[in-house]
C-alpha cells in the first residue's frame, strides 16, 4: 500500500505530461484524489493502539552498502502522509497551472510520501533529495520577478545541508555498519559514536535538518523563496516541505544523539527562542504580505523546536508533561501546515485581484468582499492560537510541557505570541478596515472554485479546535514510545 502511494503521483506526472494542456489540472487532481484515497485507506488499516511501525514493506536492494527498500508508518508518518494528501490538491487549485507545473508538483508529492515513510537512510535520503529538484524548478520557472536569486539561494542552502548530512551518515555507517533507523536508534541509547566523531556526525545532521526547518540562523533563504514562489508552490513549501526538517529531528537526530543534545540543550533552546522572537519581529517590519506570512511560518515552526529541545535537553520532566509537549509538537506540525498554507492562499487571492500584495495597497475590503475577509480572519485567528480553532491545541500543549522543564526559555518564547498578535491585527486593520481604497472598488467576492478550497480547510480548523481527539488518536501510541526514549 505504501509503495502504491509513492508510485501513484509519479504515474500521474507521466499522464499529465502526455495530456492536453487544458486537462492538466484535472488529471493531476484525479491522481491527487487517488493518492488521498490510499492515504485514508492506510489510516483505516492503521492500529492506533499498537506501538511501532505498521504496513511494513522490506526488500533487499543494495546489500553491499546496507541499503534496503524499507518503508513503514507509525503515527508521525501517517500524520504527515495525511497532511501531504490534503495540501496538494488545494495548492493545485490556488493558481493557473500548466502541464509542467502539475507534473513537477506530483513528483514532489511522491518524494514527500517517500520521505515520511522510508526507514532506511539511503532510501530516505534519495526521497529527501528528490524533493529538491522539482522545488527548484517550480521556483525557477514559475516564480516572480526575483525567482532566479531565490531559486539559487534555495538550492545552495539545501544542497550544502544535504551534503553535510550525507557525510555524517557515511561516517556512522563505517562505524556501525547499518543505515536502518531502528537499529541506529537502539545504538544511540548508549552512544552511537564517541569523541570528536560523534560531534562531527551530530553537526552534519543538525545542519542539514536545521536548514530544512528552517531554524535560526539558517532561515535566511526562506523569505526570499516564499516571496518569489507561485502561490500554490508557497503553500506546498510551508505546508509540507518544511515539515521534512522537523520530521528529521524527531526521526533521526533526537534518537541517534540524545547525549549530545542534552549537553547542548540550553544552546539549542536559545536557537528555538531566537527563531520565535526574531522572526516575529521581522514579520512586524514587513510591508509585503507574503514575506510577513513567511516570517511568521518560521515563528510557528520555532514552537515545535522549542518543545523538542526542551524535552531532549533534560530528564526532569514528568511523563505527563513529556507526552503533552510531544503531542503538541505533532499537532503543531499538522496545524501549521493547514493554517500557513491557507494564509498563503488568501495572500494569493488578494494579489490576483489587485496585482500587488503590499499591506498599504489595500483598505476597506470588508465593505467590498465580506466573505473573503471573514474566511481569511478565521485563518488569521487560527494562526494566533485562538481557542476553538486548531492553532490553539498544539501551542497550548507545547507550552504546558515545555514550561515544566525549561521555564525561562519558554517564558521568553511566549512574547512571540504577543508580537504575532500585533503583526496580524495590524494587517487586518490595514486590509479590512477604513475607507474602501479606490483600487479595490472592483474586487470580486469569493468565486465558487475558491470556495472549494476555503470552506473545507476552514471547517477542518474548527473540527480540530473543537474535537481534536480524532487527530490525537493517530499518534498517541507514537508519543508514548517517544516519551520512553526521553525518559
Amino acid at each position: 500500500m505504501i509503495t502504491a502511494l509513492i508510485l501513484l503521483p509519479l504515474l500521474g506526472a507521466l499522464f499529465v505530461s502526455v495530456s492536453r494542456a487544458q486537462h492538466a489540472r484535472r488529471v493531476a487532481l484525479g491522481f491527487n484524489a487517488l493518492s488521498a484515497m490510499l492515504a485514508f485507506a492506510s489510516w483505516r488499516h492503521f492500529d492506533t493502539s499498537a506501538i511501532g511501525l505498521q504496513l511494513v514493506e522490506r526488500h533487499g536492494w543494495i546489500p553491499s552498502i546496507g541499503a534496503e527498500y524499507l518503508v513503514g508508518i507509525d503515527g508521525l508518518s501517517l500524520l504527515l502522509v495525511l497532511l501531504t494528501s490534503l495540501i496538494f490538491p488545494f495548492a493545485l487549485l490556488a493558481q493557473p497551472v500548466s502541464r509542467g507545473l502539475c507534473a513537477l508538483m506530483l513528483v514532489m508529492q511522491a518524494a514527500l510520501y517517500g520521505t515520511f515513510t522510508a526507514q532506511n537512510f539511503v532510501l530516505w535520503f534519495l526521497f529527501f533529495e528528490m524533493s529538491l529538484i522539482p522545488s527548484f524548478l517550480l521556483i525557477k520557472l514559475w516564480g516572480g520577478e526575483k525567482r532566479d536569486r531565490a531559486a539559487t539561494k534555495f538550492f545552495v542552502y539545501t544542497f550544502l545541508g544535504s551534503v553535510a548530512m550525507l557525510l555524517s551518515f557515511l561516517g556512522i555507517y563505517f562505524a556501525r555498519g547499518t543505515f536502518d533507523f531502528a537499529e541506529l536508534a537502539d545504538l544511540g541509547r548508549n552512544g552511537l559514536l564517541t569523541g570528536n566523531a560523534a560531534w562531527l556526525a551530530f553537526a552534519g545532521i543538525f545542519l542539514g535538518l536545521a536548514v530544512k526547518v528552517p531554524l535560526f540562523p539558517f532561515h535566511t533563504w526562506l523569505p526570499d523563496v516564499y516571496e518569489a514562489a507561485p502561490t500554490g508552490v508557497s503553500m506546498v513549501l510551508t505546508g509540507t516541505l518544511s515539515k521534512m526538517g522537523v520530521y528529521g529531528f524527531i526521526r533521526l537526530l533526537l534518537p541517534l544523539f540524545p547525549h549530545e543534545i542534552r549537553i547542548l540543550g540550553p544552546w539549542l533552546l536559545g536557537l528555538a527562542v531566537c527563531s520565535i522572537i526574531f522572526s516575529s519581529l521581522a514579520a512586524w517590519a514587513q510591508s509585503d504580505l507574503k514575506r510577513m506570512v513567511a516570517y511568521l511560518s518560521i515563528n510557528h515552526l520555532g514552537y515545535c523546536m522549542l518543545g523538542l529541545f526542551a524535552l531532549a535537553s533534560t530528564t526532569a520532566g514528568s511523563t505527563i508533561d513529556t507526552q503533552a509537549a510531544l503531542s503538541g509538537v505533532l499537532m503543531q506540525i499538522f496545524n501549521h501546515g493547514v493554517t500557513a498554507a491557507a494564509l498563503f492562499y488568501y495572500v494569493g487571492l488578494l494579489e490576483q485581484r489587485r496585482g500587488l500584495r503590499g499591506i498599504n495597497d489595500f483598505g476597506g475590503l470588508m465593505q467590498r468582499t465580506p466573505l473573503l475577509c471573514g474566511w481569511m480572519s478565521v485563518a488569521i485567528f487560527s494562526s494566533l492560537g485562538l481557542p476553538g480553532l486548531n492553532g490553539f491545541i498544539g501551542e497550548f500543549l507545547i507550552f504546558k510541557g515545555a514550561f515544566a522543564v525549561a521555564a525561562a526559555f519558554t517564558a521568553v518564547a511566549v512574547f512571540g505570541l504577543l508580537i504575532t498578535a500585533i503583526v496580524f491585527l495590524r494587517a487586518m486593520q490595514a486590509l479590512f478596515s477604513g475607507p474602501l481604497a479606490d483600487s479595490c472598488s472592483g474586487f470580486p467576492e469569493l468565486l465558487p472554485t475558491e470556495k472549494l478550497v476555503v470552506v473545507p480547510v476552514t471547517l477542518l480548523m474548527f473540527a480540530i479546535g473543537i474535537a481534536p481527539q480524532f487527530l490525537l488518536n493517530i499518534f498517541n501510541s507514537t508519543v508514548v514510545r517517544m516519551a520512553q526514549l526521553f525518559a
